[in-house]
């Protein structure tokens, strides 16, 4: 990777060495209860066996947003320090770890499998705008019935779409077959928004679903959002 291009990859000019990684990290996020990106962040960085301290940063705080400037220009959490590495992008988070520990199992082995996993995470990674300001992700929230706006069903329906061609394709129970990839970090707040706003799913989308609730990473996640304080306000740092 060139210079110019791990700059705009979310990485600073200290990551551009050739040094061994060490264990040091600290993974920056924001409300679990609210924010989606900091779920995926902390999926993919427990999901690679990364050891790292997770550090809270409360964004309506003036003062914690001065930090956040001062370390990110994005000012967009989840934000992953590694090694003298800095990345604030969630699929660059995601590349790295996947370059840095192999052995983890990020993306699939097969090429084709891992170019249309890369193309899933991507898409949820900069699309679906309409059904994020419609269901906002909140963990302590769950309605029994709540109206989609029009403007947000495509959204629905796409990701829809996109679930049942991977586990046709690949047999589940997760999106690329036996194991969680980074595909299955980055629709796992949708899951979690579905089971919020009570969005309807066949019975194979809905298993999948539930394949996410029970994984015992997601259980950690959603213990700690429940015991969230109630005061926190809602981010809008999502979009």
């Amino acid at each position: 990777m060139s210079k110019a291009a791990a700059t705009k990859a979310g990485l600073t000019n200290k990551a551009l060495t050739n040094k061994a990684p060490t264990n040091k990290a600290t993974l920056t996020i924001s409300s679990k209860n609210y924010s989606s990106w900091s779920l995926r962040g902390w999926l993919l960085c427990r999901m690679a066996g990364l050891e790292f301290e997770e550090k809270r940063i409360d964004i309506d705080d003036p003062e914690q947003r001065q930090e956040l400037l001062l370390l990110s220009p994005s000012v967009l959490v989840p934000r992953l320090t590694h090694d003298e590495v800095t990345v604030w992008d969630t699929l660059a988070i995601a590349e790295y770890l996947a370059e840095t520990m192999p052995g983890a199992g990020l993306l699939p082995a097969d090429r084709v499998a891992r170019a249309h996993c890369r193309a899933v995470s991507g898409e949820m990674h900069s699309g679906f705008h309409n059904l994020r300001s419609a269901l906002p992700m909140s963990l302590k929230a769950r309605h029994k019935s709540f109206k989609i706006f029009s403007g947000a069903r495509p959204d629905v329906e796409r990701i829809k779409a996109i679930w049942s061609e991977c586990l046709k394709t690949y047999g589940g129970p997760w999106l690329f077959g036996a194991s969680p990839t980074v595909a299955d970090a980055m629709y796992a707040p949708v899951c979690t928004r579905f089971r919020t706003y009570a969005v309807e799913l066949e019975a194979p989308l809905a298993a999948y679903c539930e394949t996410v609730f029970a994984w015992s990473l997601m259980q950690e996640w959603t213990q700690d959002a429940l015991n969230e304080p109630e005061d926190i306000i809602e981010l809008d740092v999502e979009f």
